[in-house]
């Protein structure tokens, strides 16, 4: 009974609960800014990528890989502790949307860059045919159709933005893992951070099935 009361320990729970929900609010609104800014920012980086003037080109591709390469807290450090010898200072919340956006938008662009090159190049011949600018051609057109092809890879990134949120707590913000650990430390038991994993587990597992669902669906599709 003893390993209950030390990693399952109730009423450490209870009173750890209400501290972890504000940390999971956070949590869930940084992973939602990751995402909608990271996603809107990888379809404007893969754009210029395809059709921007090629020094324009190079600097997006240079960029993909640089930020694909490396590791999202390593870019999360340099945004919140570099950044401020160079006189800009975010807040840790910021720093950590703008680290996830940047990383997420890197791996959006290749999705992105993959779905509309899968386009049938009759698409874009019939399009410059009815005379459509390049901004209606993309948006009625081209990106309607490489979204499908794109929805099963994006979502996969996006749950696994969402499980690198647990990476602000290094820059002292209040996600759910640091509101853990304070806990954990609160009370001195490790009950706090069990309680995390389980919340976790609750969020991401139902979107990982979704996800697994999304590939078998548009897979039929495909055939």
């Amino acid at each position: 009974m003893e390993i209950f009361d030390i990693f399952f320990n109730l009423d450490v729970m209870r009173r750890a609960f209400p501290i972890l929900m504000r940390g999971l609010t956070n949590t869930l609104l940084l992973g939602g800014a990751a995402i909608v800014f990271g996603g809107m920012f990888g379809v404007l980086v893969c754009l210029v990528r395809l059709y921007a003037p090629k020094p324009f080109r190079i600097l997006a591709i240079l960029y993909i890989d640089v930020l694909r390469a490396m590791p999202v807290l390593v870019v999360l450090i340099l945004t919140y502790y570099a950044l401020p010898f160079a006189g800009i200072v975010f807040s840790s919340f910021v720093a950590a949307t703008i680290a996830l956006s940047l990383v997420l938008a890197a791996y959006t662009a290749e999705v992105v860059r993959a779905g509309i090159e899968a386009v049938p190049k009759g698409q874009f011949e019939a399009s410059e045919a009815l005379g459509l600018s390049f901004v209606t051609m993309m948006g009625k057109v081209i990106l309607p159709q490489a979204f499908r092809m794109m929805i099963p890879p994006l979502a996969s990134y996006c749950v696994a933005i969402i499980k690198d949120t647990s990476l602000a707590s290094v820059v002292a913000m209040g996600d759910l893992l640091k509101q853990a650990t304070d806990a954990q430390a609160l009370f001195a038991n490790p009950t706090p951070l069990l309680l995390a994993a389980l919340i976790y587990i609750a969020i991401l597992l139902p979107m990982v099935r979704f996800t697994g669902w999304l590939e078998q669906h548009y897979k039929k599709g495909y055939r």
